[in-house]
């Protein structure tokens, strides 16, 4: 069963006082007369606390947003013609006054304090004594969760555990292993804690938590903890890849035994929150998923193309880089085909002209290789290939027409215009677990054990009959091929800033493979700007100041 997240509006006021620390724009009003101390000392009231702490990971994953903060400004993308966050995705003109980084901070330290409230009170919250543990299991994992990413794109900032009653004008800078200390306090007491299966799906469980902990021991550079427990996670919950790839992606298979943990979305969409002027009075959307969105070129001004559900809405907000698709060997790699999309079937018959189509035929071809004269001309539909789509530099030299990623399509969404999606956004799969896995592995000068890990990535995406093809030996393993398996198998997953960052990888590589962003990012850029707005609304200005050389 979903797990809904949705919050009783009687609570919100309740939840939402004095939960930034530093936001000018959230009025302390009370409409309902509630108070904390009624509300959290029982059981259902202390359960909404805990789903509002989910909520705001809805919005990093699945969001533009999230998706900007976490895969552009990469070696992997390059800003679509819609992109509407492009100093994230070229670095040019990343400032301060960045919307998408002064949004997703506000967000990322309400759930904080979400957490902070909850785990300071579960004691009196009138639950059995086995539910405030996996309650309190579920915030300690939310709140390092959370903190995981401010750490990591703000650097040492604000810090605190303790629960924010109004509104609080000082800031605090803590150093960066502070953060980690307490992540790692709250991971082994999520671990310790938690359930190893819940019936709620979307709420946390032991291996997630575990998982997650893989993640922060590479991170911190604890190779041989990290090894150990991603093979139990691998070894011991009973999850297993999907026999195809491409099954990953199907609407009608979210809740597969890949997943260790996925932000979860309602198939009933009205419960998705688009807008909610009590949760979020700033009136910012949180809604669905809206990955489908993103990703895909413009296909609707085309020959025997019209807008349909089947070929989603375009916003055409990012495009893969050059580099990107010449990673993948489609020749025996099922998941070029899986993840990308490259041909568009007319909707809509073309009968004037010399090229007529009908219902069915191909009206678009988008490619990576080189179409020839002589076989566009053959050809009835329009053909867009890489020297149409990059310049030989690789730039992008048409934004609107592309191969496009196709892995968060929703054809299952009821109107045309619909920009929601009822799909999970994965956070966690065992496929990345088995590629974290390798890493630590490697970093330890084992080898033959990264080699087996990769393998079995490698296997569960060959086409048929290329199995042996697609299996590595030793002498092909470096942390860059790691890198660029990663990118093949976790491609638009939300997780490439970090992973570059964790290796540091994230300045050679986009200089080496983005030639818009390698043109302007500079080791500064690791951490991202302070939001303006954070820092105009504290009193000890001279004590917290922006991070270096952004203003």
């Amino acid at each position: 069963m979903k797990f809904s997240k949705k919050i009783y509006v009687a609570l919100t006021a309740v939840a939402l006082a004095g939960l930034t620390s530093c936001e000018k724009q959230l009025e302390e009003y009370n409409p309902s007369g509630l108070t904390p101390d009624s509300v959290y000392t029982t059981p259902a009231g202390f359960d909404n606390l805990v789903n509002a702490a989910y909520s705001y990971t809805r919005w990093w994953y699945g969001k533009e947003d999230g998706y900007s903060m976490s895969e552009m400004g990469t070696d992997l993308w390059l800003r679509g013609a819609g992109d509407v966050n492009p100093d994230l995705t070229e670095y040019t003109t990343l400032q301060s006054s960045s919307r998408a980084v002064e949004s997703l901070w506000s967000k990322l330290y309400i759930g904080i304090n979400v957490c902070n409230a909850g785990i300071s009170r579960v004691g009196q919250s009138g639950m059995s004594d086995a539910l405030k543990k996996t309650r309190e299991g579920e915030l300690r994992f939310l709140r390092a969760f959370y903190y995981w990413h401010i750490v990591e794109s703000w650097g040492g900032v604000h810090f605190t555990t303790a629960e924010t009653l109004g509104a609080d004008k000082t800031a605090n800078r803590t150093p960066v292993d502070e953060f980690y200390k307490q992540i790692f306090e709250d991971l082994t007491i999520a671990v310790a804690n938690l359930p190893t299966t819940t019936t709620d799906y979307g709420r946390v469980t032991k291996p997630a938590a575990e998982a997650f902990l893989v993640r922060m021991y590479l991170t911190r550079g604890n190779n041989q903890e990290a090894a150990t427990l991603a093979q139990k996670v691998i070894s011991s919950y009973g999850f297993s890849l999907q026999p195809r790839y491409a099954d990953l992606w199907s609407m009608t298979n979210l809740e597969n035994k890949e997943i260790v943990w996925a932000v979860n979305y309602s198939k009933d969409l009205t419960l998705n929150d688009r807008v909610d002027a009590g949760l979020y009075p700033d009136g910012h959307p949180r809604g669905g998923n809206n990955g489908h969105l993103m990703w895909m070129m413009k296909y609707d001004d085309q020959p025997g193309m019209t807008r349909d559900i089947a070929n989603g809405r375009p916003f055409n907000r990012f495009m893969p880089s050059k580099f990107l698709l010449n990673l993948f060997d489609e020749t025996k790699d099922s998941r070029y085909a899986a993840s990308f999309r490259t041909v568009w079937l007319a909707n809509t018959a073309v009968t004037t002209g010399t090229k007529p189509l009908a219902v069915g035929d191909t009206a678009i071809l988008a490619t990576k290789k080189v179409v020839s004269t002589a076989v566009r001309n053959a050809k009835k539909y329009r053909v867009y290939d890489v020297n149409d789509i990059y310049n030989a530099n690789g730039t992008g030299k048409n934004r609107l027409q592309y191969v496009c990623l196709r892995k968060f399509d929703d054809p299952t969404r009821p109107t045309i215009q619909e920009e929601q999606s009822a799909r999970d956004a994965y956070v966690i799969r065992l496929a990345d677990v088995y590629l974290m896995a390798a890493e630590a592995n490697f970093k330890l000068g084992k080898t033959d054990d990264a080699v087996k890990q990769i393998n079995a990535v490698r296997e569960r995406a060959a086409l048929p009959g290329k199995v042996a093809d697609m299996r590595i030996s030793a002498s092909d393993v470096t942390l860059d091929f790691i890198l660029d398996e990663r990118a093949r198998e976790l491609a638009g997953e939300q997780l490439r800033w970090f992973d570059l960052k964790r290796t540091n990888k994230l300045i050679d590589r986009v200089k080496a493979n983005n030639p818009e962003a390698g043109a302007s990012i500079q080791p500064y850029h690791a951490v991202r700007p302070i939001p303006q707005r954070q820092l105009d609304a504290i009193t000890n200005k001279s004590e917290f100041l922006q991070n270096p050389n952004y203003r």
